[in-house]
């Protein structure tokens, strides 16, 4: 009885510091709470140090890495910024040059993790409004949605769903013919919602400054060379996922290919990678475990027939909560013992991943990508407020997971 109720203790201590997004007081973020909270399960004899090393998924730490090392390369190469110059110079209207940022950034979250897509996009999107002579904010708020709703599509669109595709089994091409036309939906709610909201500036009949369209140095500083391996690179790698081959090794084994480069130092790359989202994810793990070996393992029965989760309406609803209160993955880990238990498992993980990773769109703090395009553009001088994001988000969040329900 100590050690279960130490294990409880342990994990809500952890959880509540994920919610925090630290611990008040210390600086300590939400990776090194979560492996404090590691540490602490082992030490209180919750786990031995034999079952916290099994209880982490390699491969879920694998894949997401070698997507790291893909996007980095893309990045570093310039392809996003061609990207970009291509959209500036052939959008004319601002609701034009807005389906490009949906369209852009849901696409390439879809396949590529999306916080990375974040980190990447947001500085060119300010940087391609302010040329243009564009207020920031309605694209900003485009690029968090759209990395959002288009992470839905497929395995790995977002750490959530990257975790979900290890522990379910189920194949990269039946994951996403689930879940893409959810996504696709989505992005259509996105646009059409915002263009609403901001119907000043996509209901006029504005051209976009022709002079600011043509002429952009982000091509012509593209690494040519970088850029074809890069794109090859990737598209190769997303072949293989369909082809049924395991995600991780073809992940990181494309991410090996992008380091064998005459032209970028590897350190750049690595300087690019989420180190701390790859310790919280193990850190996580072993918290999770401790709690299910002692606490949920024998009463998952009970509370599954309590919570009624084998409805996907009630999964949804729980996951969409449970996902703003702690963040998507720390969500996904805690129901993962209940949901493998439900008569009816693999579509319960499809509606755990749908609803986690759409959550993020409820609130400015309810996803990593929204915190990182907010982040983003306060460093340039743009600010991006909470309410300005909810008034957007909730609709959003609301339209996409009942499409997602109805859908499933």
């Amino acid at each position: 009885m100590p050690t279960e109720a130490a294990a409880i203790l342990v994990f809500l201590l952890t959880y509540l510091a994920m919610a925090l997004g630290g611990i008040p007081g210390l600086r300590l973020d939400r990776a090194g709470a979560a492996l404090a909270g590691a540490a602490a399960m082992v030490a209180c004899g919750a786990l031995s140090l034999e079952e916290a090393y099994r209880a982490i998924d390699l491969g879920t730490i694998t894949l997401l890495l070698g997507v790291m090392i893909v996007v980095a390369s893309l990045r570093l190469s310039g392809v996003f910024e061609s990207a970009c110059t291509w959209v500036a110079v052939r959008a004319r209207r601002p609701i034009v040059l807005l389906a490009a940022v949906v369209l852009v950034c849901g696409l390439c979250s879809a396949f590529l993790v999306n916080d990375a897509v974040c980190l990447v996009l947001t500085p060119l999107v300010c940087e391609l409004t302010a040329r243009l002579e564009r207020p920031p904010v309605p694209y900003l708020l485009a690029v968090a949605m759209a990395a959002n709703v288009g992470s839905v599509a497929t395995i790995t669109g977002n750490p959530q769903n990257i975790i979900i595709g290890s522990v379910s089994g189920i194949s990269y091409d039946r994951f996403a013919a689930h879940l893409a036309p959810v996504a696709g939906f989505g992005l259509l709610i996105v646009l059409a919602l915002l263009v609403a909201v901001f119907h000043r500036e996509f209901w006029s009949r504005d051209l976009l400054r022709t002079q600011a369209r043509t002429g952009a140095p982000a091509e012509a500083a593209a690494d040519r060379p970088g850029v074809v391996k890069s794109v090859v690179v990737t598209l190769a790698m997303m072949a293989a996922f369909f082809a049924g081959w395991p995600p991780a090794a073809v992940a990181i084994s494309a991410g090996a290919v992008m380091l064998i480069t005459r032209r970028i130092e590897s350190r750049k790359l690595y300087a690019q990678i989420d180190w701390p989202l790859l310790a919280m994810f193990a850190g996580l793990f072993i918290v999770v475990a401790g709690l299910e070996k002692w606490v949920i393992s024998a009463r998952a029965d009970v509370l599954i027939g309590v919570m009624r989760l084998d409805r996907v309406a009630t999964l949804s609803a729980v996951a969409v909560v449970l996902s703003n209160l702690v963040s998507n993955v720390p969500a996904v880990l805690v129901l993962r013992p209940f949901v493998a238990a439900l008569p009816d498992p693999t579509r319960a993980w499809l509606a755990l991943a749908m609803a986690s990773t759409l959550a993020g769109n409820l609130t400015l703090v309810g996803s990593i990508a929204n915190l990182i395009v907010a982040s983003g553009a306060a460093s340039r001088g743009v600010k991006l407020g909470f309410w300005t994001y909810l008034k957007v988000g909730v609709p959003v969040t609301l339209l996409t997971v009942l499409v997602g329900i109805l859908w499933l």
